[in-house]
């Protein structure tokens, strides 16, 4: 595994937020969250994947969710103040985020894109969540994930 910094964790750097980087093995293409979350020996319920979404009018939003659950579009479009979201799809990823699908982090996408964190990280203390690439993954707290992102917490999962 590299070393190198993702944009992400330089983003972390810039601002003085402290994290840990995890990096687990990816030769068996198991990259889901649920599967990333027993490699790295963490609790499920801190791992939190980020999905991105578009409503009308291009208008992109980013979703952190824990990796068990699922986005619930009419909530999401309720936060967002759109009468409808869906899911942005997996081939307009990098273009909208400059992430890859599996590696998409919350921090440093190509502009600031209103977010939206799962009001169930309130009971944590940290979170996880992608390190901007395929394999690496940050631990910080959820207070520091919620400013260097300008998220919200809100309730958006089933």
């Amino acid at each position: 595994m590299s070393k190198a910094k993702t944009n992400a964790m330089r983003i972390l750097d810039q601002n003085y937020v402290s994290y840990e980087a995890i990096t687990y093995e990816t030769d068996d293409n198991k990259i889901d969250g649920v599967s990333v979350a027993q490699k790295i020996g963490k609790d499920p319920g801190m791992v939190y994947k980020t999905l991105v979404v578009h409503g009308e009018k291009e208008s992109i939003y980013v979703f952190v969710i824990p990796v068990e659950a699922e986005l619930n579009l009419k909530k999401a479009a309720k936060v967002a103040g759109e009468k409808k979201v869906d899911m942005l799809p997996v081939k307009d990823i990098q273009k909208w985020t400059g992430y890859i699908r599996g590696g998409c982090s919350p921090i440093g996408m190509k502009k600031k894109y209103p977010t939206f964190i799962d009001h169930s990280a309130s009971s944590l203390e940290r979170i996880i969540v992608s390190g901007g690439k395929i394999g690496i993954q940050i631990e910080l707290s959820v207070e520091a994930l919620k400013n260097v992102t300008d998220a919200n917490l809100e309730e958006v999962t089933h």
